[in-house]
């Protein structure tokens, strides 16, 4: 990976590129640090001190999201998340919306429709979510235990709250286009990196703050151990994304004329971890729901009880069982709607491809099923185990629910990095292409 980037500097357009890559990224650092209008910004720091002694209650993972952005309610707050919230939608309704559907398949003409329609939905959940964020600042259940809560916002006029709004879906149109810049004139993939640099911002500060809470070596001992567990789930994490089951594919030998196509071989790679980190992310977005739903009811009832004492503490059993559970289902579910099997066989059937010894056609989409629901297992009990890692960090160390080297996080580090190389390394291929004649 260090060689693939050493190589890229030396290559003078590639250096360009990483080099506007690092400026965006060094605006979209400065930017989750500028507070918005009509927020005390002293009242803030107290409070994010305060909560750093112990875990970030239920906006923990938007605001592992938008870098630590969310807590101290900066311009870029929302960070990516209206946008990551927004494709989820958007890929979730192509299977539904025959429109979606057809223009998917015009090629890159309704791709980029579809990604106009994600950038509207994008400003649009920027809005609801500014606004559930400035009316939780508001009433203080931002920091639930903290004294001056609800002091974050001195003036709760309509005028104030108006603009504040405006200011955090104006930050997250910003962060769009700066992701959208990334991708055409950097390096590529720019909402990723985005989505990377905000999670990686907060591996430092977590790090020495296990060191700091520990007590055997001044701290060091479970610093140590913590950089090990993450060495370790890194190289597994890498592992199992790289694993995949390769299908053997065939093509017929056609004449046409006096020219004769197909007679090679080939294969469809079928991913081991096939949904990504998007199970996780569902997971986590569910179960936020009851927990917010009791945090703002000012009913004293037993179901609010009973969320609170078994759905808001992350070591409990039957939140660990819960979690693990919505995991699994939700990879089999969006593996089922990403991935069409039947699609897969009548285009295979269309250019004349066969698996051998898989007649075409439907007996081919039953098996290329059945493949996938064996190796959908393991992925979804690897993804509902990785992301427990903060469970079971909390109950061994003491830590935070924020565990550093975290299942999401981890995910998408490792996912992001991986796939960054590649481009890199294929543009490096592409210019470094030396032809036949060699």
């Amino acid at each position: 990976m260090l060689t693939a980037f050493a190589r890229a500097f030396r290559t003078p357009d590639l250096r360009k590129k990483l080099l506007f890559t690092l400026a965006i990224i060094v605006v979209y650092r400065l930017g989750t640090h500028i507070p918005i209008p009509g927020v005390d910004y002293k009242n803030v720091q107290t409070c994010i001190d305060s909560a750093s002694k112990g875990n970030q209650g239920l906006f923990g993972l938007v605001n592992m999201f938008s870098g630590g952005a969310l807590l101290q309610i900066t311009i870029f707050a929302l960070g990516i998340m209206p946008y990551i919230t927004a494709s989820i939608i958007l890929q979730l309704l192509t299977v539904v919306i025959p429109r979606l559907e057809a223009l998917k398949k015009e090629g890159q003409a309704g791709t980029a429709k579809i990604t106009q329609y994600t950038r509207y939905l994008t400003v649009a959940l920027a809005i609801l979510q500014g606004t559930g964020l400035v009316a939780t600042a508001r009433s203080g259940a931002l920091f639930g235990t903290c004294p001056v809560g609800n002091q974050i916002v001195p003036d709760q006029g309509i005028f104030t709250t108006i603009t504040m709004v405006i200011c955090m879906t104006a930050g997250t149109a910003v962060v769009m286009w700066l992701g959208e810049l990334i991708t055409d004139r950097g390096i590529g993939n720019g909402m990723s990196i985005l989505m990377f640099i905000s999670i990686a911002a907060s591996f430092p500060s977590a790090l020495w703050a296990i060191k700091q809470q520990g007590s055997l070596a001044d701290g060091w001992i479970e610093f140590g151990t913590v950089i090990a567990v993450g060495l370790v789930m890194v190289g597994l994490v890498v592992f199992v994304e790289q694993a995949q089951r390769r299908i053997p594919v065939q093509y017929a030998k056609r004449m046409i004329g006096r020219r004769s196509y197909g007679g090679t071989s080939t294969y469809i790679p079928l991913k081991v971890n096939q949904a990504g980190v998007i199970p996780v992310i569902f997971a986590s977005s569910l179960l936020y729901i009851p927990a917010l739903i009791a945090q703002f009811s000012k009913d004293t009832s037993g179901w609010k009880s009973w969320i609170e004492q078994n759905l808001t503490k992350g070591d409990h059993p039957i939140y660990i069982t819960a979690y693990f559970l919505l995991i699994v289902f939700f990879a089999f579910f969006y593996v089922a709607i990403s991935f069409n099997p039947e699609e897969v066989a009548d285009n295979m059937k269309k250019y004349g491809g066969f698996i051998p010894g898989i007649r075409a056609g439907r007996p081919t989409a039953e098996y290329l099923s059945y493949v996938l629901n064996r190796i959908t297992w393991p992925g979804s009990l690897y993804l509902g185990l990785i992301a427990l890692v903060p469970t079971m960090a909390l109950v061994g160390f003491g830590a935070s629910q924020n565990f550093p080297f975290g299942g999401t996080s981890i995910l998408i580090i490792v996912g992001v990095g991986l796939e960054t190389v590649k481009q890199i390394e294929s543009q490096l291929q592409q210019r470094n292409y030396e032809g036949f004649l060699r």
